[in-house]
């Protein structure tokens, strides 16, 4: 089971067939046909994004359009945004059928808000769930790609210290703190990958429902770190596709030093916390994904 959260109101609506955006006719020249036959969810968590809840969902409406046209739904979590990013996000939900809101009663962390999207999806049929920032840092365009490397991987990290990856407009203590935290968390853990802290994300059915999602309690950095952290000990196959990860240009960033500590004293947590519930998830009667084979 999911961990509880608080009272939700969830928004369906059926409304008109939104209008195609004009690059849907463009040739699908990685994506694999067996991708684009499973149902693709977007979790966007939202907290006082009334500046950027309209383009992104938008944005991300018109790349899955062509990639994934009739099997593509996007769910916003809000956490009862005071800027009225729950009221647009509803608006958009009129408008467009794909397009579901999940109304949290209160900001508890972006970690509980991706738990409960998650939930959200799976109940709702998602075999491919992505996580995606809603202020443009992710850019929507990058949602090729990542379906495309989902018909080799179990889980796609959109990854800024790959090459051909990479950020913009980020001062340079920011720069360390998230280039110094991938490596020392790839360090502390003994992982291979180079960008453990991204939080977008392509991942399958099968590994939602085998790392234990309701003893994931970190936060923030560790959140991602831990999700990715749990797919590996389970065995599932891991890749990353380089992004250019870009700094949000209106609205406030969330990051904060509060985050950062977190993720220096929490990582060695983790190698000590993640094994044993992966185990135990391996171990009960109601575990439903396991790794692909070869």
């Amino acid at each position: 089971m999911m961990p509880r959260q608080g009272p939700v109101r969830i928004r369906r609506t059926i409304a008109p067939t939104c209008r195609r955006n004009r690059q849907i006719d463009r040739p699908l020249l990685s994506l694999r046909s067996r991708t684009m036959q499973e149902r693709v969810w977007v979790v966007i968590p939202t907290y006082n994004e009334a500046e950027n809840v309209e383009g992104i969902v938008r944005a991300t409406i018109a790349q899955l359009e062509r990639l994934a046209p009739d099997v593509h739904r996007i769910l916003v979590v809000d956490d009862s945004s005071p800027d009225g990013t729950g009221a647009i996000a509803d608006q958009l939900a009129e408008e467009y059928p794909q397009v579901e809101v999940l109304h949290r009663a209160a900001k508890t962390g972006l970690g509980h808000a991706y738990l409960a999207g998650f939930a959200h999806a799976l109940a709702g049929g998602a075999e491919l769930v992505i996580e995606m920032d809603a202020d443009f840092s992710h850019d929507p365009g990058y949602l090729e790609p990542l379906l495309a490397a989902a018909g080799d991987a179990d889980l796609v990290l959109g990854s800024r210290y790959v090459e051909g990856g990479g950020t913009e407009n980020w001062g340079l203590a920011r720069r360390l703190v998230s280039r110094g935290g991938c490596l020392y968390a790839r360090a502390i853990l003994g992982v291979p990958i180079h960008d453990l802290t991204g939080g977008f994300k392509c991942i399958h059915r099968r590994v939602l429902e085998a790392i234990a999602l309701d003893t994931v309690r970190a936060e923030g950095y560790v959140f991602q770190i831990e999700v990715t952290y749990r797919a590996l000990l389970a065995g599932f196959r891991v890749t990353e596709v380089p992004i250019v990860f870009r700094d949000r240009k209106v609205g406030t960033s969330k990051m904060s030093a509060r985050i950062a500590i977190e993720a220096m004293w929490a990582v060695p947590h983790l190698r000590r916390s993640a094994p044993a519930a992966v185990a135990r998830a391996r171990a009960a009667p109601s575990a439903i994904g396991s790794p692909r084979n070869g």
